[in-house]
């Protein structure tokens, strides 16, 4: 939350019971190939997990015909999970009805 905070956005975070994540994972369409730790919601898009904030911005701004953008699991080397040895890693993009690809590459 760090790095969103740092460039910018303003956070409203809540601990929720793992029934209620699920729940929320669910209402958003976010399967098990999406899944992350965090999930939130702007203007209307879904991010799932450590999403930078640059790519949070460039979908506000053009908003694409997408749900959201997720970065699952946890990648070394993604904002938040900074560390020696960083890993390159994929943020894909989905759609309400199932579709997934690779958005950008990090």
């Amino acid at each position: 939350m760090g790095h969103l905070r740092a460039n910018g956005f303003g956070i409203d975070s809540r601990d929720l019971a793992d029934s209620k994540l699920r729940d929320i994972k669910i209402k958003y369409r976010i399967t098990d190939k999406l899944i992350s730790c965090h999930t939130a919601v702007v203007d209307g898009y879904v991010f799932e997990g450590h999403v930078p904030a640059d790519l949070i911005q460039r979908v506000l701004k053009e908003k694409p015909a997408i749900a959201g953008l997720a970065v699952p699991g946890m990648p070394i080397g993604s904002p938040g999970m900074e560390g020696p040895n960083p890993e390159r890693y994929d943020v894909l993009s989905f759609t309400r009805d199932g579709k997934v690809s690779v958005y950008a590459r990090r």
